[in-house]
């Protein structure tokens, strides 16, 4: 057995699964999934076959040229890949047919109507990094790209949208049943099937759907928004220059390869400020900021179109190769569309977000290199800014020796090269050093790959505004208050720069009058109300607990979750009991994964 990636059961002598027709039925009564896959290989194959499970029951397992039934088994679940679902191959077989059902999916979250904000129950998925395999047997890994096809099963009453193309609507027919449940299910009255396609071969933690209360505005030739009927039209404003932002993208790293560009706003309990599912990004609703400043969240995932979808990392110990490639891209679209300053400012607060990432794991250093080994660990749990800023610092560094304009043609080459491929760090380094000739002799790469920490020939960015804020953070501690005129220019990005600079040890009395003059305890900005209730509850201020709580009960992104139950946790033991009753309450309202961040942390400072 050759494994292809530390986090699959994938084995690399057997042939890849390429494509997947999916029929799936959503039963929101009981927050189930019952579904079939029908699994095309590259190549027919004859013998053991190996595929990745997370809490699926799998009901039968069919050669579907023959309606014979294929020997199958289930290993016990490991913590961290799952299952491994073997199948035995009699004969030379080309596809398989699986009937599964689930009702703990990792990827799917199931909320109520009050949980969504609506008079509708709703649905969505997340599959990144390794939760595609709780939604439908499968190699996944992003080595193995997939096309797919897609029906789902849902209520009338619901609207269903995918990272896909759609192509019908219509009602349940028996033949198209073949799922878990009975026909008598399936073709029950009030449901309809909606049909999707991805033509493209994407990686299967791309895919991505939702069930709910949706409607749109068209923003742009290729853009809509998709959200809830009371946040649409603000979604709508935000977002309403992503046009501009495409076509800098194009113009800086080749054509758009997919199409549409479209971004569907979700409920709050959302874990990621996006998830850059190509055709449709997902978004929670804290980057509606009411100033249209939650477009660099757009830029990011806009840029993951070229780096990361187009071109994806081959394991997650190559993760840099998505997320540093498109903190780069992301930067360079900024540039173009709002400033060089504001570029500036964003890497600032980037190499500020290294530098502690890299204490964060002081104790652990191999997460702080580019090409870490993950075997045996959970992607989830040692998520970090690592790849995303060292990544960057990489990038830059490499511009900086050889000038952006022949950055520029390398970046355009490699992308064209290895457009809708997934590749690892050693043939980037591979294609780098055939493509500028002396690098290595030039920039030591093996360090930046394998070394610990930040290297010496990183760079901090200058930026006069990042320097500023800096500056008054430090004379905050005198006594010296923020001047109205100061602040006039700030938007949340400066404001939460601002507040995360502020020592954690100032004197309560300073927080409160800082709170008194600029409100920000009730900001409407997410991450601004975030960061001044962090540093009030680490100054020990108790009056904003309760702010803090309602917070939690409202907010599922993970890294505000991850920010103030972390602070409660820390402070007291009356700020630990404060954070398990909250959890308590709050569990069912947050996403799978961000259930397991929360529980970490608390079990960290129990």
């Amino acid at each position: 057995m050759a494994p292809v990636d530390p986090h699959s059961y994938t084995d690399g002598d057997t042939p890849l699964v390429t494509h997947v027709a999916l029929t799936l039925f959503l039963d929101f009564a009981t927050y189930s999934l019952h579904g079939s896959a029908l699994l095309t290989l590259s190549a027919p194959h004859i013998g053991s076959l190996s595929l990745d499970t997370r809490s699926l029951t799998i009901h039968s397992a069919l050669d579907p040229s023959s309606s014979s039934p294929l020997p199958f088994s289930l290993s016990p679940p490991d913590t961290v890949l799952g299952s491994c679902l073997s199948l035995s191959l009699p004969s030379l077989t080309s596809s398989i047919l699986i009937s599964f059902s689930t009702t703990k999916s990792s990827a799917l979250h199931f909320l109520s109507p009050s949980q969504a904000a609506s008079s509708l129950p709703y649905a969505y998925t997340q599959c990144h990094s390794i939760h595609a395999r709780s939604l439908f047997p499968c190699h996944d890994t992003p080595a193995a790209r997939i096309r797919f096809s897609a029906l789902l099963n849902i209520p009338t009453s619901l609207s269903a949208v995918m990272a896909a193309r759609h192509v019908s609507h219509h009602d349940p027919l028996p033949a198209e049943a073949g799922v878990a449940c009975p026909d008598s299910l399936w073709c029950a009255p009030g449901r309809v099937v909606e049909q999707f396609v991805m033509d493209q071969p994407i990686p299967p933690y791309l895919f991505a759907f939702a069930v709910g209360e949706i409607v749109y505005r068209d923003i742009g030739p290729r853009t809509r928004v998709y959200a809830g009927p009371s946040i649409v039209d603000e979604a709508a404003s935000e977002f309403a220059g992503t046009e501009e932002m495409i076509r800098a993208g194009e113009k800086l790293f080749g054509p758009y390869e997919w199409e549409r560009f479209d971004l569907l706003v979700l409920p709050m309990s959302f874990p990621y400020a996006g998830m850059e599912n190509p055709r449709m990004v997902f978004l929670t609703p804290t980057v509606i900021k009411g100033d249209a400043s939650g477009a660099q969240v757009v830029a990011h995932e806009l840029a993951h179109s070229w780096t990361g979808n187009l071109i994806t990392n081959k394991t997650n110990e190559d993760f840099w190769l998505n997320e540093g490639f498109t903190m780069y891209a992301e930067r360079r679209i900024v540039e173009v569309v709002q400033g060089e300053e504001r570029a500036a400012l964003n890497m600032g607060i980037g190499w500020r977000g290294l530098n502690r990432t890299v204490e964060r794991f002081q104790d652990n250093l191999e997460f702080t290199k580019l090409k870490p080994c993950m075997q045996g660990v959970d992607p989830d749990d040692v998520y970090s800014q690592i790849p995303y800023e060292k990544g960057f610092q990489f990038l830059w560094r490499i511009e900086r020796q050889i000038g952006r304009p022949a950055f520029d043609e390398f970046t355009k080459k490699y992308i064209s090269t290895f457009k809708f491929q997934s590749i690892d760090t050693e043939t980037f380094i591979d294609f780098l050093k055939a493509n500028v000739p002396g690098i290595e002799n030039q920039i030591d790469l093996r360090l930046w790959i394998e070394g610990t920490g930040i290297p010496p020939d990183a760079m901090e960015p200058v930026s006069d505004i990042y320097n500023k804020i800096k500056t008054l953070a430090s004379e905050f501690k005198t006594g010296k208050m923020l001047r109205e005129d100061e602040v006039a220019q700030w938007n949340g990005q400066e404001w939460e720069l601002y507040l995360e600079s502020l020592s954690s040890d100032v004197e309560p009395s300073q927080v409160v009058a800082l709170d008194e003059r600029y409100r920000l305890s009730e900001s409407r900005d997410w991450g601004v109300k975030v960061a001044f209730l962090q540093l009030a509850i680490s100054a020990g201020c108790k009056e904003y607990y309760a702010e803090a709580e309602r917070s939690l009960k409202q907010v599922g992104r993970m890294r505000y979750l991850r920010l103030l139950y972390t602070a409660l946790a820390k402070c007291s033991d009356e700020g630990r009991m404060l954070a398990r009753g909250i959890y308590a309450e709050s569990r069912n309202c947050y996403h799978p994964i961000a259930q397991g961040v929360v529980e970490s942390i608390l079990s960290k400072h129990a």
